[in-house]
């Protein structure tokens, strides 16, 4: 058994670069305990807590499309549908260790499984 520490995902919105592409599908890996501490030390950070989130999703995306570099200018021209769903995302495969989170149906009260990476194409 092997530890799954990359996770693919595809952005609801997607991510327009310099030349005019939209990026969509990207990967993120797993967060370590120094992603979480270091960005503290982070000028931005420290003078806007809020930029915290732009910090850490700049260090644990891998690949946003054709974009293997990936920096928080980047993830500061996201739509925020995009960076709502990569908050989330990040909270999922960090918290679960996977991409599946349960839902409950409103109508029904029945339980189901949505996989996450495959949300943002729907």
């Amino acid at each position: 058994m092997s530890l799954q520490t990359e996770f693919d995902f595809e952005l609801p919105m997607g991510y327009v670069d310099k030349d005019g592409n939209l990026q969509k599908k990207g990967t993120m890996r797993l967060a370590t305990a120094m992603d979480e501490i270091s960005i503290l030390n982070d000028m931005r950070v420290q003078n806007n807590q809020a930029y915290l989130v732009i910090v850490l999703l700049a260090r644990v995306i891998t690949q946003l499309g054709s974009l293997t570099s990936i920096n928080t200018n980047i993830i500061e021209n996201l739509f925020t549908a995009d960076l709502n769903y990569l908050q989330e995302f990040y909270r999922q495969i960090n918290e679960n260790g996977n991409t599946k989170r349960e839902f409950i149906c409103p109508h029904c009260n029945k339980p189901f499984e949505v996989d996450l990476s495959t949300l943002g194409g729907v």
